[in-house]
């Protein structure tokens, strides 16, 4: 069974950087769709970044564009959320996914597509 552990949440200051891991128990890592969502008190969890098989493409949030940098590592069975330029209303407990199931090996933005999520990592940016 698939499990993700992310890491490399924290405190930071407005305009600061944090980067996010996420680390995967699978052998076929490098056959997973990944994405990362982020979920802010009282509201829904919502799309953040998602990146194909081979990290070839990708896709981003409007809010995170031109800030946040995903990326993947399949000798690692790692992926990572770089975010630069933080703002307040960044923070959130942020969870990665994996889409066990994509037969193109496209970016996966809907949540639905997503089989397995990590227990998330809290991200507080303070002004």
């Amino acid at each position: 069974q698939v499990q993700l552990v992310e890491s490399g949440g924290g405190l930071v200051q407005a305009g600061g950087s944090l980067r996010l891991s996420c680390a995967a128990s699978a052998r076929s890592f490098s056959r997973y769709v990944m994405g990362w969502f982020r979920q802010a008190p009282g509201k829904q969890r919502e799309f953040v970044a998602t990146i194909s098989w081979r990290g070839t493409r990708t896709s981003y949030a409007a809010s995170v564009k031109g800030r946040f940098t995903i990326t993947r590592d399949n000798a690692e069975n790692t992926v990572f959320l770089q975010m630069n330029s933080l703002k307040p209303e960044d923070t959130a407990v942020y969870y990665c996914g994996a889409d066990l199931n994509s037969v193109s090996g496209a970016v996966s933005v809907e949540m639905e597509r997503y089989d397995v999520w990590g227990q998330g990592t809290q991200v507080t940016v303070s002004s």
